[in-house]
């Protein structure tokens, strides 16, 4: 309706400034320069300001619609009584129009309230930044947590902790930190994650800060339960066959609560004495491999890194393999990809990971008749080099599962219960990880990610 209303006005005007044109042109070059000519020329430069006047009147309004707009003035009212069609057209677009973006800025006031109540109330403290380093939005856990009433920049980071600054500063998208903290109120420990995405034209982080203390107390405090448990297991083992005997002998020397004289002493009670003080010597022998143990796993030196390619790591598994128990029955396998694969990491620590879980396996296959071991190598979804130790025997259950890794428990009758433990141990030093998967009665699977 305004286009054809618009369109009409504008040929309108542009068919009296075409004629009053070849009027004026005609009494020009005809000579006729008279009273017919002035009106032509009057004629033609009235419509020229009338079409100026008319096109810049619905302009400014158009103008002054964007205006408002850029500014985020959704407020303005374009009456509809101006006793101009076109302008009371063009004033009906125009509202429709704004009352249009009124309801998409109320939609977006209701949906960023609804976010921000969801910011609020999560049990995470968060807050995103841009790339100049602006916090745009953070939640009230964040500041409780840093301890600060206002966050508008990341450099306020530095005057709370510049381990945390640089900490949020450097850290990647999907990428994840622990960080000790030192505050007036105490210590916590922060577990930190980063995601980024695209609001509008700016790339934005978003930080999340959860206080993980609590938590790593109770899972310390649980791993030392079980430790305790297992040691006090192991040396109650040793020790309490070592009392009962040494009661025993005791007894051979006494008679009546008086130590017996030497004429009184049979050959019969000096043997059964020499017997029972080396089954002492053995129990004191086996509680001192106990603790040798217990120091192997505290005493691991810091990994020398260097790089070396992982087809010769496999190569060195092939022959080592050869000497392990069981090695005759097994088939073992391996698979690299890809074949130049390199680590950086210190190949004798990984290579003691490695026999350690490639003698779990053999053992466990013992009685399968079937026995494969399949060790491959990959990167990752992430690009992070991967080794996988995979058996097709009996499997882990879940009851098992749980206890597998606390140092001292076995489940085989001469284990030490320690080469797990210790494997974890080197792959966390490493900044890597070890994890365990199994489906009883088909395979279990050890992993190893760099």
């Amino acid at each position: 309706m305004i286009s054809k209303n618009l369109y009409i006005n504008i040929l309108l005007r542009v068919l009296i400034l075409l004629l009053a044109a070849l009027l004026l042109a005609w009494s020009v070059f005809a000579g006729q320069i008279n009273v017919l000519t002035v009106i032509a020329f009057a004629i033609l430069l009235g419509s020229t300001l009338n079409l100026i006047y008319f096109l810049n009147r619905t302009n400014r309004r158009i103008f002054y619609f964007f205006d408002a707009i850029k500014n985020e003035d959704s407020t303005l009212r374009f009456p509809y009584d101006t006793h101009n069609k076109i302008i009371n057209d063009l004033n009906q677009s125009l509202d429709k129009v704004n009352k249009q973006i009124q309801q998409i800025y109320l939609n977006n006031q209701r949906q960023e309230q609804y976010f921000q109540a969801l910011l609020e109330h999560a049990a995470t403290g968060m807050f995103t930044f841009n790339k100049k380093g602006f916090i745009l939005h953070s939640n009230n856990l964040t500041k409780q947590l840093f301890e600060v009433d206002v966050l508008t920049h990341i450099n306020q980071l530095k005057r709370i902790d510049y381990k945390l600054f640089q900490t949020i500063k450097d850290i990647k998208p999907n990428e994840q930190r622990l960080i000790t903290l030192h505050l007036a109120n105490g210590t916590i420990q922060l577990l930190i994650k980063s995601n980024s995405f695209i609001s509008g034209n700016d790339e934005l982080m978003l930080i999340s800060v959860h206080d993980i203390k609590n938590q790593l107390d109770e899972k310390e405090l649980e791993s030392w339960r079980k430790l305790i448990r297992v040691m006090m297991h192991e040396i109650m083992n040793s020790i309490t066959p070592v009392t009962s005997l040494s009661e025993s002998l005791a007894g051979y020397f006494y008679h009546n609560g008086a130590v017996k004289s030497p004429e009184n002493i049979d050959q019969k009670t000096i043997d059964t004495t020499i017997r029972g003080l080396e089954v002492i010597r053995e129990q004191g022998k086996g509680l001192i491999n106990f603790v040798e143990s217990y120091r192997k796993i505290t005493r691991i030196p810091a990994p020398e890194k260097k790089v070396f390619r992982v087809k010769n790591l496999m190569e060195n598994m092939r022959v080592l393999s050869g000497s392990f128990d069981n090695a005759e029955n097994i088939e073992l396998l391996c698979e690299i990809i890809p074949q130049e694969l390199e680590l950086l990491a210190d190949e004798k620590q990984i290579s003691q990971v490695l026999i350690n879980l490639v003698k779990n396996a053999f053992q466990a296959n013992e009685n399968n008749g079937n026995a494969k071991v399949k060790i491959s190598t990959k990167l990752n979804e992430k690009g992070r080099p991967t080794i996988t130790i995979t058996d097709n025997g009996p499997g882990i259950s879940d009851e098992l599962m749980d206890k597998i890794f606390v140092p001292f428990f076995t489940t085989k009758e001469n284990g030490s219960g320690i080469g797990l433990s210790i494997s974890r141990q080197i792959m966390q030093m490493h900044g890597g990880s070890l994890k365990m998967h199994s489906v009883p009665g088909k395979y279990t699977s050890a992993v190893l990610v760099f």
